[in-house]
């Protein structure tokens, strides 16, 4: 049987209007490409150490941002140097001027790098708020020995954070 003009219409109109949709892959691409960019521009100018919840730093006022540089850290009874223990402080309350594991793992990385430069190299200190200054006194002078002249203390910002 013959079907009318007007059924047929219907037909094509519900089969039209009852198909699965599609993806439409085009604009998803545009967003999570803006979004990389997005994020490749704004995560440049951040600098942030990596800081244990067990040291808790001194605050400070400073201005400058932060620099990857080889990072002492004096956390509960040892001294790490980039996260691996050297030292532990019952060893350092002798009577030596300088802690022995920390200025032999400073050589090793002296050696890694090669030449000295005049100034020296550079090395960040993160020690808590309660650390005695002779036991810091000493890393430092350690540190200066081996040619880490640049000394860095780190602190934490009591200023607001701002991005750029």
């Amino acid at each position: 049987m013959k079907t009318s003009r007007r059924s047929r219409r219907m037909q094509r109109h519900y089969r039209r209007m009852h198909r699965t949709g599609g993806l439409n892959l085009v604009s998803l691409m545009d967003i999570f490409t803006i979004l990389v960019f997005f994020l490749m521009v704004n995560s440049s100018d951040v600098k942030v150490m990596q800081n244990n919840s067990d040291v808790p730093l001194p605050l400070s006022s400073a201005q400058q941002k932060a620099e990857e540089t080889l990072t002492v850290q004096v956390m509960g009874r040892s001294v790490l140097v980039q996260g691996r223990e050297v030292a532990h402080l019952d060893a350092i309350e002798t009577g030596d001027a300088v802690v022995t594991g920390l200025s032999a793992e400073l050589a090793w990385h002296r050696e890694r790098r090669g030449e000295v430069p005049e100034q020296g190299f550079e090395v960040t200190i993160m020690a808590g708020r309660d650390t005695d200054y002779r036991l810091l006194r000493k890393i430092m002078q350690t540190c200066v020995d081996q040619q880490y002249r640049r000394v860095r203390l780190a602190v934490e910002s009591d200023g607001e954070v701002r991005n750029g």
